[in-house]
């Protein structure tokens, strides 16, 4: 059980912290932060902080929607000085270009990328104000890489890694970082409906989209697991990593080599 004061507790901020990539990433923050669980959907945050109050550490939900700039702005003030922000928000849609629905493709960069800029907007001040912040962006190989019917997700993570270089240049002479993790396929709800939709694109049986799309490009044909994430995002903050900033890194068992 955590025994620092409350007082002495840097706050992580989470979003997407509802469910899979984000529950298991406040999970991993909990026993050294204070941790904000945020979620578009204030059931799962709250079910998640519980948890983590539950194990003796300190958590409380927030409601955020990051596609609303009001809504992030009602978040960040109530959240305060945040020392940790975790970008981790997400939803996949996979089509066609043709077939793509407009407002699903502006949804999709609005969230991903336009999202993390202005809640990243929105900290910065507090972070400069203490002289320090550590910024997470949860990218994805598709910032570094493409695939098919994939348009708006790959170029919204491709513009995160942009994004986060101008940051880090704007950042350089507080004790400031930002990064971004660059994950291939993480078993997680958004995955599993993802094996579905394109199964349906590709005309094949969702086994076959597992090993012959998702680890195909993979030489350790293997799925990131969540704690190689935590575990990275646990080293990104740390001091070891304080001159690491504008920087992806990557883990996708060797997609990126070849």
């Amino acid at each position: 059980m955590v025994t620092v004061a409350h007082s002495t507790l840097p706050t992580a901020l989470v979003t997407g912290a509802g469910s899979g990539i984000g529950a298991a990433l406040a999970q991993a923050l909990a026993p050294q932060h204070e941790v904000i669980v945020s979620d578009l959907n204030m059931e799962a945050a709250t079910a998640v902080s519980e948890q983590i109050l539950s194990q003796g550490f300190r958590a409380r939900a927030l409601s955020l929607d990051v596609s609303s700039q009001a809504s992030i702005d009602t978040a960040a003030q109530s959240a305060g000085t945040v020392d940790i922000l975790v970008n981790n928000a997400g939803i996949q849609y996979v089509a066609k270009l043709e077939a793509f629905p407009p407002e699903k493709w502006r949804q999709l960069n609005e969230i991903l990328l336009v999202g993390p800029a202005m809640l990243t907007r929105a900290l910065l001040p507090s972070m400069k104000a203490k002289n320090f912040g550590r910024i997470i962006n949860i990218g994805s190989i598709h910032a570094l890489v493409a695939s098919p019917f994939k348009s708006a997700y790959v170029a919204a993570k491709h513009g995160i890694l942009g994004f986060s270089k101008v940051v880090a240049l704007e950042t350089a002479e507080f004790d400031i970082t930002i990064n971004t993790v660059c994950p291939s396929y993480v078993k997680t709800p958004l995955v599993e409906k993802q094996i579905v939709q394109q199964a349906q694109e590709h005309c094949m049986s969702e086994a076959d989209v597992i090993s012959k799309i998702m680890l195909e490009p993979m030489p350790k044909k293997a799925f990131i697991e969540m704690d190689e994430l935590a575990g990275t995002v646990q080293y990104l903050i740390s001091r070891a990593a304080k001159n690491i900033t504008g920087q992806s890194i990557v883990l996708d068992g060797g997609w990126t080599v070849r």
